[in-house]
């Protein structure tokens, strides 16, 4: 990518109000979950280590801007340490199965035959199941805990990243430069991750994007059912869940970690669309030109 197209990509972006909000509240997101540990007004509470009867369910204040549960802990301590669990959550599930996905479906796609019948078969089982489903499974199966939630996830994830790559690589594998790469001797490892993969990936990025935000939520289901991360863990999910059952004499245990979830969701979503401008050269010039 040239300057000339950085800085129409640039432009793009400045100009649409939605790019600049999602690329704000990722970045927000991001940088709350990196500091939490050491931004939190009440580290204490946030970690879940702490207990006062004489704090305890206190609607918001100045103190305590989020009020306090039922332990007398600071809610707004917990929620934002809770960013930091999400974060870990969405960057584990979607780089694991990503990793997965893509190595099975440029493998089947490039490589065809019998093994990529046999590799196809295996994504479509995985995807005859609701991915929900599927994760509840596995959680239950393997149990609670923060690990268990991303490998959960992953495996109900990877097939459709599979199918992806699958459709992209069947699309560009006969093309004259891949058919040139192989005239002159490359192996198939090089040719596909070389020339296949990079040629094939714009959508899988965009799914990606997307996918981040839905690994927040679904993380957040699985905790609200009690299959997920465990307390005293201020997971986002778990922190709605607990507070769940006092919803109509402290409303704010359950608000606020939801809204947490609703805008990190947003913002992904904002983020993917401006992913898909940016990456689709068609669409970023008609966009540019009207903007002009």
């Amino acid at each position: 990518m040239g300057l000339n197209e950085i800085a129409s990509v640039l432009k793009l972006i400045k100009s649409n109000p939605l790019s600049m909000l999602g690329i704000i509240i990722v970045a927000t997101f991001i940088v709350i979950g990196v500091a939490s540990p050491y931004i939190a007004p009440y580290p204490s509470d946030a970690w879940g280590y702490s207990y006062n009867l004489e704090t305890r369910l206190l609607p918001p204040s100045p103190r305590y801007p989020f009020g306090t549960d039922e332990m007398g802990r600071d809610l707004f301590s917990r929620v934002l340490l809770g960013a930091r669990f999400s974060l870990i959550i969405a960057v584990g599930v979607v780089s694991i199965a990503l990793v997965i996905g893509v190595v099975v479906g440029l493998t089947a796609g490039y490589m065809g035959g019998f093994a990529g019948m046999v590799l196809m078969r295996l994504t479509d089982m995985f995807l005859a199941f609701p991915p929900l489903l599927l994760a509840i499974a596995f959680a239950a199966t393997l149990g609670r805990g923060l690990f268990n939630v991303i490998i959960a996830l992953a495996l109900s994830w990877w097939p459709w990243y599979a199918r992806l790559v699958y459709i992209q690589v069947n699309s560009v594998k006969n093309l004259p430069f891949i058919d040139a790469a192989r005239i002159i001797g490359l192996s198939p490892v090089k040719i596909m991750f070389k020339h296949v993969l990079p040629n094939s990936i714009t959508p899988v990025v965009i799914q990606a994007a997307l996918d981040m935000g839905s690994a927040v939520l679904e993380a957040a289901g699985l905790s609200f059912l009690g299959i997920g991360v465990p307390p005293p863990t201020p997971e986002w999910g778990l922190l709605v869940s607990q507070g769940w059952a006092l919803i109509n004499s402290a409303w704010w245990l359950s608000f606020f970690p939801g809204i947490a979830i609703v805008v990190t969701v947003v913002g992904f979503n904002l983020l993917a669309d401006t992913f898909q401008e940016v990456m689709d050269p068609r669409l970023r010039s008609t966009m540019v030109m009207r903007g002009m």
